[in-house]
């Protein structure tokens, strides 16, 4: 497959006439919105957009990133700036841009092109896309002397024989979907403990016996996979598994991956110690960790994990949350308002002199290991190099205060838009907060009014609000986190009208979004071959189909339950395929 790809590039573009105008001034998206001044003519992703192309017999040059994402940042900075590059784009393709927050199934289409045909996912992706609708080749992060090259080698060689490279597009296309065939297998409580056995093996070969969590060069929490080891451990106890969730959520919580001074965790860590965080913060990630760290305290039997939870819980109370607007925002980028990566979260030598008494900025530098330099550009983060004692930790939780107070006056840049999906990730965190903190029950209760008042409408969701519109159709993730959260909601009310309305918003996820060929994550994709698939994988958000199914398992529900029952017997190779990629399913498989 690989090699087909390699057979688009050739020659030099030549310029075509081109009239049309940046699209995305006042968009609802944040994201898009950075994009509105860019010399590149971005189009919306629409029909319009798409017979637009089939007039014209232009690729489709689809760029899909994230607000907080900083190689997006970086992609736009070197390459949708420039004139040159510009200039080609608007010339020979139709760009458009696309916020992966508002259209996720499109960008997990997207996202599954890019790893079937070149190994490799991520953000931001790029994806050429014939007028008909076939993805035909997709890129990562490029620097612009590369990215131009390709661009302008994809534009000739569509000049010259555009036929064949829509019949390749079309053939790979078909190669995906003839995977979608659903094929049953009897489901046993044998399978599922099969299956269990097998998770925890790979996370016992995969884990980092050293620093905890998966991963050699950089490190990423993979709540998904830690929640199900978690449910796996509290199912069938294992002193290995022990010892690798001890450790990974202690170096999580430890390390450079939470911020100790304002609360919550960062996206994830360019080392594999957990030291050298990517600065932008993501609701669903602290909702989720949220979540683990407050089952990883009843499982394993460790309060101070609670203690993390609720500070994850105060991050996003603090940052993520506005008076004037129900719901919890999408996330915090890592550049500040200078433009400067992790600008709101270091600390330079000056500052902290200012800021603190020479006993104090001493057991700072000390605490800190300032005595060498730091690895970032902008200053000192907060992490632990030289254990205090106690009544130096004493000590140093007055210090975090006054530099908490401190920061508050530097400005974080946000994504405000809410999301119905992780508004429904939060509304579980809270929810399960409330059992053993009642302080954040009023929370919890917010987030529930807002999901069933403002975004659940005539039987069905919005996708999102922003700037006080409502945009989008919610796709498979929006309606199953929602009832999931609306669940966990109901048991902490115990009121049955909460109960019927999560089993109402279940109902209809069962029926818009699985068919007998599968799992679909739209129900109106503008591709030509809609993606369904017999089980969706774990991603940074749990698997959809998974979910779907645990929640079912847990109403009072027949038609759920014979819903979910028949969804458990499919999927099986896949899990075969990669086990550590399904490991949602395979605690939905242990549920029942």
């Amino acid at each position: 497959m690989r090699i087909m790809f390699l057979l688009l590039f050739g020659l030099i573009a030549s310029p075509l006439t081109w009239g049309m105008s940046n699209q995305l001034k006042d968009n609802l998206s944040p994201y898009l919105a950075l994009h509105s001044q860019d010399p590149v003519e971005w189009q919306e992703w629409n029909a319009k957009t798409i017979e637009l192309a089939r007039k014209q017999n232009k690729l489709l040059f689809v760029s899909i990133g994230y607000f907080s994402c900083h190689w997006c940042h970086v992609m736009q900075k070197e390459s949708y700036r420039n004139p040159q590059i510009a200039a080609l784009l608007n010339e020979n393709f139709i760009p458009v841009k696309v916020d992966r927050e508002l259209m996720s199934s499109l960008d997990a289409e997207m996202q599954d092109f890019s790893a079937r045909t070149n190994g490799r996912s991520g953000w931001p992706l790029n994806v050429f896309i014939t007028p008909e609708g076939y993805p035909l080749y997709a890129l990562l992060y490029a620097p612009p002397q590369d990215f131009y090259q390709v661009i302008a080698r994809l534009q000739s060689r569509w000049k010259e024989e555009s036929s064949q490279l829509k019949l390749i597009a079309k053939q790979v296309a078909d190669s995906g979907g003839e995977l979608n065939k659903l094929r049953a297998t009897k489901f046993s409580k044998a399978i599922a403990v099969r299956y269990r056995e097998k998770l925890i093996e790979e996370a016992l070969a995969r884990g980092d016996t050293f620093n905890g969590g998966f991963g050699s060069v950089n490190k990423f929490p993979m709540t998904p996979q830690l929640a199900a080891l978690l449910e796996a451990y509290d199912q069938a106890p294992q002193p290995k598994l022990r010892m690798l969730l001890n450790l990974t959520l202690d170096k999580m919580a430890s390390q450079g991956l939470r911020d100790h001074i304002g609360g919550g965790f960062f996206r994830y860590t360019t080392d594999p110690d957990w030291r050298v965080p990517h600065f932008e913060k993501m609701l669903y990630d602290n909702a989720q960790l949220a979540l683990l760290y407050l089952r990883a305290a009843d499982v394993l039997k460790m309060p101070k994990y609670r203690t993390t939870a609720f500070e994850a819980l105060d991050f996003i109370l603090d940052e993520l949350h506005n008076v004037e607007s129900a719901g919890f925002m999408t996330s915090t980028s890592a550049i500040d308002a200078q433009g400067r990566e992790g600008g709101v979260y270091l600390w330079d030598k000056e500052t902290l002199k200012n800021l603190l008494s020479t006993g104090e900025y001493e057991l700072l530098s000390k605490t800190w290991g300032m005595a060498t330099p730091s690895v970032f550009e902008w200053g000192y983060l907060p992490i632990t190099i030289t254990e205090p004692s106690k009544e130096e930790s004493e000590t140093l939780k007055r210090i975090y205060t006054k530099l908490k107070k401190s920061r508050r006056g530097r400005i974080i840049l946000k994504d405000d838009k809410r999301l119905a999906a992780l508004n429904g990730l939060a509304l579980m965190a809270f929810s399960e907060a409330a059992k053993v903190a009642p302080i954040y029950k009023p929370a919890a209760r917010e987030v529930a009014q807002f999901l069933t008042e403002e975004m659940w409408h005539s039987q069905k969701l919005y996708k999102a609000k922003s700037k006080g519109r409502f945009t989008g159709e919610g796709e498979l993730e929006d309606y199953v986190f929602v009832a999931a959260g609306l669940l966990r909601y109901a048991k902490l009310t115990g009121e049955q009208n909460d109960f019927a309305v999560a089993k109402n918003v279940a109902n209809q996820a069962w029926k818009m979004f699985y068919t007998e060929k599968g799992w679909r994550q739209q129900t109106n994709s503008l591709l030509a071959k809609q993606l369904t698939e017999k089980v969706i994988g774990d991603s940074s958000v749990p698997s959809p189909s998974s979910e779907l199914i645990k929640v079912s398992l847990q109403m009072n529900d027949k038609q759920l339950h014979k819903e979910a029952l028949e969804a458990l017997q499919s999927g099986f190779e896949e899990m075969d395929q990669d086990v550590f990629s399904y490991a949602t399913h395979i605690t939905a498989l242990n549920t029942h």
